[in-house]
């Protein structure tokens, strides 16, 4: 008897393994990109690849799913995502549990240094920009608020605005919904609007790993506000927001990706240099490709495609920059630098190939290209525009290596600014370069 179960044991051990294989590629990090972008992009290259049976599972354990294939030589494939926040994804390269790692935040020195033994992670190789979103400040759809400052916003999520007639508008209690801490949506948002301010998160807030929990709850609260992922807003009033002297924006796909808009930011996966697992590369490049851009727009987010568009004159413009907007198209990319230097950033450096691409499909890579400058404010506004003026012969450097000709360049130092000049993170936002078509 024990040696027929023996034999039947060893039978089923095979099967047992069949119906359980191991992850191909294991994913951790950000809710953002974990929840629905993530697999979409997974399932797009499996089925370039020529997979077949794609489906994807929700697991048991909240946030986490996985994605199951056939792969063409009819191999199982199994890639596990889970997405409790971008901080968990780091720890996950860290502790070998991941081979990718989703962030809705650029990766922190702290992060940079304790996973400095996989490699430079801030390499243009490793870093790598999949989408642009923007951080929605959400109401109720009765809600009648149409703007707020980021001095505001501080105010309201510190409480120290905690009623809505201390805004002008109806009456009653503020509900605060945020992210939690492990999210990079909150981590975003503390460092773009709270920590300029240097007010702390209300105690009163309630926190959500899910921003689809998150918007749910403010879609059910006529008191609400919060703050979410543009993919997730699913009916919210969407609040425009000023910084310091730029006009009150809309997280529309214009301002989103051109990063005009005051809470705009990117979306990572973090590669590192040293990883050899084939899916984990070939995700990373179907991302960046025009098929995984496509697919990035689908799931309400802001591809890296470069498009142009008219901009709409208005009286405060400089003579010259008022010129191109009657007469030429502004394309949707802005070019930014790293911090503290005149160098393309890793997001500059993959759009400077998007540009080339754009004008060399339009036959425009002579004397048809405008680049302006623009910088935070200096003592002397002639230093100011001398700095304005270099950046925006840094990007042409770069051009020029892939044979464009510019029509011209023009510094306009601190003028038209996107953000306030009083915190390191506006100031960034401001040294950029814009590109106009003729």
């Amino acid at each position: 008897m024990l040696r027929h179960l023996s034999l039947l044991v060893l039978c089923l051990l095979p099967l047992i393994g069949a119906a359980a294989p191991q992850a191909q590629l294991r994913i951790q990090g950000s809710n953002t990109i974990g929840a629905a972008l993530a697999p979409a992009l997974v399932t797009g290259l499996l089925e370039q690849q020529g997979a077949s049976a794609i489906s994807i599972v929700s697991s048991d354990a909240a946030n986490e799913l996985q994605v199951r294939a056939r792969g063409s030589n009819g191999q199982a494939l199994l890639i596990d995502i889970a997405a409790h926040g971008s901080s968990t994804g780091f720890s996950a390269l860290k502790s070998g549990q991941a081979e990718l790692a989703a962030s809705s935040r650029p990766i922190k020195p702290v992060e940079l240094s304790e996973l400095q033994a996989l490699g430079d992670l801030n390499s243009a190789a490793a870093e790598q920009i999949i989408a642009l979103d923007g951080v929605a400040v959400i109401v109720h759809p009765d809600n009648p608020l149409p703007q707020l400052t980021t001095t505001q916003l501080a105010q309201v999520f510190s409480g120290q605005i905690n009623r809505w007639e201390q805004l002008g508008i109806g009456s009653g209690p503020i509900n605060l919904y945020a992210r939690d801490d492990r999210s990079g949506t909150f981590e975003t948002f503390k460092a773009l609007v709270l920590d300029p301010a240097q007010q702390p998160l209300a105690d009163t807030a309630r926190r959500f790993e899910s921003a689809e929990q998150l918007a749910s709850q403010v879609l059910g609260d006529r008191q609400a506000i919060g703050f979410s992922s543009l993919a997730t807003v699913h009916g919210a009033k969407v609040v425009a927001i000023a910084d310091g002297e730029s006009q009150a924006m809309l997280p529309t796909p214009a301002l989103v990706a051109s990063e005009d808009y005051p809470l705009s930011r990117r979306l990572y996966f973090y590669l590192p240099p040293g990883q050899a697992n084939p899916l984990a590369r070939a995700l990373v490049e179907f991302a960046q490709s025009p098929q995984g851009q496509a697919i990035v727009t689908r799931n309400g987010f802001v591809g890296q495609q470069v498009q142009s568009g008219k901009v709409q004159p208005r009286a405060d413009m400089p003579r010259r920059y008022l010129s191109l907007a009657n007469d030429a198209q502004r394309l949707s990319v802005n070019f930014r630098f790293q911090e503290g230097n005149a160098s393309l950033d890793n997001k500059a450096l993959r759009d400077v190939q998007r540009v080339v691409q754009y004008l060399q499909a339009r036959h425009k890579l002579a004397n048809k290209v405008v680049l302006v400058g623009f910088g935070d404010a200096k003592d002397d506004p002639r230093r100011a525009a001398l700095l304005s003026r270099l950046r925006a012969m840094a990007v042409r450097r770069e051009l020029a290596r892939s044979g464009v000709e510019l029509r011209e360049i023009i510094g306009l130092g601190d003028e038209l600014p996107v953000a306030a000049n009083t915190a390191e993170q506006g100031r960034i936002r401001n040294r950029r370069v814009e590109v106009w078509v003729y």
